[in-house]
């Protein structure tokens, strides 16, 4: 038994979805040199391991981002090749409310901080 045919989807759409995958690298790399940023340049908030644990959940939240976009770049290629709808998109709900807790999480932090 053979899968679904494939054919060579139009160029335009398989270099769009390389420019987002590129973009969702640019993200995680952003989000990783926050989190460098955080730990190396921020001065201490009061709270010990305060930094650390932000620089920690911004450079997990950057592996997520890269991870995924491989992932999502494979599923949408593969979709317009076998002529099928795209993939529901859920990875930029969860890095969009893991980005609000670490967000909630620094204003905390900002306000528990000894002035």
């Amino acid at each position: 038994m053979s899968g679904p045919e494939e054919s060579e989807p139009d160029h335009r759409f398989t270099l769009a979805n390389e420019r987002t995958f590129l973009a969702w690298l640019r993200t995680a790399l952003a989000l990783l040199a926050a989190g460098v940023a955080v730990v190396q340049l921020v001065p201490d908030f009061g709270i010990p391991a305060g930094r650390k644990v932000l620089g920690v959940l911004l450079a997990a939240l950057a592996l997520l981002a890269a991870a995924t976009s491989v992932l999502r770049w494979r599923q949408v290629d593969r979709a317009m090749r076998r002529s099928l709808p795209l993939p529901p998109a859920r990875v930029p709900w969860i890095l969009a409310g893991v980005l609000a807790l670490i967000a909630v999480l620094t204003l905390i932090l900002l306000a528990l901080a000894p002035q």
